[in-house]
Formats: structure tokens, sequence, C-alpha cells
């Protein structure tokens, strides 16, 4: 481990998705912390768009003149789940799955927290831009938790240009806020609804990245309201797009997909244009593959929450068609349609929180997602499948607090590597999957893989806090693993310096 330091038919306008939207205002469940260990309470005035402009110690700018409140309360109905301050605390596990190091927060060699002005975060969808990078998309995003609002953003973007992949993933740059802002990743991605923090549009975050002739698209959903852990409603999802490697995004309107019925009725006479569908529930969240050959990007949907089935999608890899709805094609089971209503489950429910990409080591697509039997991989030859049974590669026994897995964009041969959040130290690790240790398994193999801690060969060891890290190369792991098998592989890593 290297050193530790601390179009549809008409094109719909974003004032008649505000008027539809407006209809379907929820209140939030109530909450019992935050990233930053809120408790409740605070002030939550108004916001514009949710803090793009953010400084150190205030949020400046979009945000209007509404107070955020307190670090003890701020966000407590932003992110009910989490009860921790965030923390760079490091799995040690034994088996085939290693954490390697904190991509973010506390002991992270990227020092986010100096740089960027990031302490607390998560997801960290992947895609390659094209041009020799990496670009990493976060969640919610939190700076420092003893200011005013805790320097929350909807999201923040982190670029990697890191080509060993054995030892981390270095971060080269974020698009910063500027002046008086320092070191400060700013939200780049806002929403469509300038209204009140807290009132329909709690946050805006991406669910998946593709770059396509140069440009770069991130699918996002905005968030209407929390419930239950692992439980939410959204709003709409959409596309934003860049031309500046991530800096700007603008939102291209045709494509929001807006989940509400329009039979609803409360639904507003008069705006029912094909955003409003009601099949758009089943594409709130999204997993992108690119072209690869065959002249298509393919997007796989999962409705809102984590509770819902995968269905798949394909558009043409051009400019063109990423932006227009009546270009997208969707899997009935047996064919294309482009008729929305046709798509059928590819990957059965539970599954959320998708990423999907094609593997030379397995030969295999692999589509990788969190259900609440922990992190689980499924395997296919095609993206509309048939996709096989389920493999475990953590295990909720192990880490229950797990969610979000997304794979390296670059990750080939033996070794698969990934992103991974957990919800009660509310940052992004890096980990590898040693992939000659898990089953070549071929569609028609439906049966699902035994959970590795139930049979033994996964056992967390401990937590390693930034502070009990060596200042060395060395893995964390090599102390307490007598067992040659779960070593950590040498052959890839570099040599100290």
């Amino acid at each position: 481990m290297r050193a530790v330091k601390r179009s549809w038919t008409a094109v719909l306008s974003a004032s008649a998705v505000t008027v539809g939207l407006s209809v379907a205002m929820a209140t939030p469940a109530g909450a019992v912390g935050g990233p930053c260990g809120q408790s409740g309470g605070g002030s939550l005035g108004s916001s514009g768009s949710s803090g793009s402009s953010g400084s150190t110690g205030t949020l400046i700018g979009s945000l209007g003149s509404g107070s955020l409140g307190s670090a003890t309360g701020s966000l407590a109905n932003s992110l009910p789940w989490i009860i921790g301050s965030p923390d760079g605390a490091l799995p040690v596990l034994t088996g085939r799955t290693k954490a390697i190091e904190m991509v973010t927060g506390p002991g992270s060699p990227n020092e986010s927290i100096e740089k960027y002005s990031v302490s607390g975060t998560d997801l960290g969808i992947m895609w390659d831009n094209g041009q020799g990078q990496v670009l990493m998309a976060f969640g919610d995003t939190v700076g420092d938790c003893d200011e005013p609002g805790t320097q929350w953003r909807s999201n923040a973007l982190f670029r990697s240009s890191d080509t060993t992949l054995s030892d981390g993933m270095r971060i080269d740059s974020s698009p910063l806020a500027p002046p008086p802002a320092v070191n400060f990743s700013k939200q780049v991605i806002d929403g469509l609804l300038n209204l009140p923090l807290g009132s329909l549009e709690f946050t805006v975050i991406p669910t998946a990245g593709v770059e396509v002739d140069g440009v770069q698209y991130v699918r996002f959903m905005s968030v209407r309201s929390w419930g239950a852990p692992g439980e939410w409603m959204t709003n709409y999802s959409a596309i934003a797009r860049s031309d500046d490697n991530g800096d700007t995004w603008d939102v291209v309107v045709p494509t929001v997909r807006v989940n509400l019925d329009p039979m609803d009725p409360e639904f507003p006479d008069g705006i029912v244009p094909p955003a409003f569908s009601s099949h758009n529930e089943n594409w709130q969240m999204s997993a992108f593959v690119p072209d690869r050959g065959d002249g298509f990007v393919y997007e796989f949907g999962t409705p809102s929450g984590r509770s819902g089935s995968a269905r798949l999608a394909r558009v043409p890899a051009t400019l063109d068609a990423m932006e227009d709805p009546t270009k997208y094609e969707y899997w009935t089971g047996t064919d294309w349609s482009s008729t929305i209503a046709d798509a059928e489950p590819v990957i059965k429910a539970p599954v959320s929180e998708l990423s999907v990409q094609w593997n030379d080591y397995l030969g295999k697509y692999i589509a990788m997602y969190t259900d609440v039997g922990g992190l689980k991989i499924r395997q296919a030859d095609h993206p509309w499948g048939p996709w096989s049974g389920t493999e475990t590669l953590i295990s909720a026994i192990t880490l229950p607090s797990l969610y979000g897995g997304f794979m390296h964009p670059w990750a080939t041969g033996q070794y698969l590597y990934f992103v991974l959040t957990t919800w009660d130290r509310y940052n992004v690790i890096y980990m590898r999957t040693d992939l000659s240790r898990v089953d070549r398994m071929k569609s028609a193999e439906q049966v699902d893989r035994p959970d590795p801690a139930q049979t033994g060969e996964q056992k967390l060891l401990r937590f390693d806090m930034p502070e009990d890290l060596p200042e060395t190369e060395d893995s964390p792991e090599t102390e307490d693993l007598p067992e040659t098998e779960d070593l950590p592989e040498t052959e890839d890593l570099p040599e100290e310096e």
C-alpha cells in the first residue's frame, strides 16, 4: 500500500417538468442521522442549485439567503440512515476479496479532505472518458462537519489517469468551486427544480456515466423523499452532458423520465407528454455499457430504491441518439422494441446501484450490485442475458453496511478492481477480487453460489484506522493472514521505493 497521508415528439421544457412534479411533493420519513452524525433539528432554509458554489466554511452563491443549519441537524432529513461521522477505517478481510485503500475521507492517500474538501461521500461511479482518464462521480458529499451546513453538495466528481490499478487509485483533479472557495470540489450536476432544499428535490445523485464521441454523459436521479433504509422515491431521472471533461454539465431536457403516473387524478390537466409514461418508474437509475463494436450504448434501468428488477435498452452510440428518447430500443425478452412498455426484466429483483461491464478474464459480461445478502455478481455472454446465478464477493454478514459496488473500467486480467461504500463510515473503499477464485458460470447455471462468510472463506479480521496503517508500500492485510491463499497478490504490485 502506498504511504498513507492525512427527443420524444416534442421537447419538454424545464418549466413543464416543474409543473408536473409540483403535485408530487412528499414528506420525508423521520430522520435519525446524517453523514456528520446529525441527530435532528436545524434549519434547512432555501436552496437554488444545492450548493454548487460552496466555499470553505460556507455554501455561497446558489444557496440563497436561507440557513442550512448547524452540523448537528442540517442534513438529518436528507440522509436519514447515516449515523456515524465519516472515517477512514479500512476493513481487513480473508478470502479472495481485499480492501486496498480508502479513495476518499480520512486516511485516503488522495488527501480528499485537504485537496477537495471531501471528508465523506459515496458511490464513486466510474467510466472511461476517452481521453486517458477515468471519471468518478460521487453522491451526497460533505466537507468540514464542524462548519454550518457541513459543506454539503449533492454530488462531486474526481478524475484519475492512474493506470497501475494494483496499488490504489490516485486522483489527478476535481472540478473546483471558484474563489473565494479554496480546494473545494463543487457540485457539478444541478437538478431542474429551483425549490427550497428538502421540499421536493432533496438531492441529485449520479447513477451511471459513459463517453460518446468525446462528450461525457451522466444519468442522474432527483430524489423526492427518503423512506426506510434502502428505499426512496424519485421525481425523475435525466441525462446531463459535459463538453469540457466534467467541469460543467447541462441537463438534456428531452431525456427526462418523470416518475409520475399520468393517470393519477392529481396529475395536472394537459401535461401528458411521453416523458410522463408510467413505465418511467423502471428507469430511474442506470448502468451504461459503452459501445464495444456493434455501434450501440447499452443502458440498464432500475426503479428507485433497492427492490426492483433491471431492464435493458440500447441506443446508437452517437450524440444525437443519446439525447433523443425516440432512438432508444428496449429488450422484450426475445427482440428489440421502440416501446418502453415492452421492456422485460433481464435481471430479477432485487437489484439496484448496478454496474455492468465486459470482463476479458472471464470472457463474460459482469453485473455487479448489492442486495440484502451483500455484494453480488452475475455473468452473461450478452447484455440481454440470460444472466447466471449470483456469486457473492462480499457478504452482508461480513460488512452489513456495504452498498454501491462499481467496477473500474480499466480492470483487466485476473483481478477485478471496484469501489464500495459503507454507510456507517460514509466513504468509498477501493477493492480487489481474485477472479481465478470465482466460478466461470454459464448462463444456464441459475444456482446461486454459497455465501463466503457462511462457508468460512471470508472473515472480517479487523478495521485498520488511518493512524494504525504503516508508512510503507506493504499491504495492511499481510500480518494477520497466515494462509498462503489469503495473502495479497504480489506479482502485479510495484516494487517498494
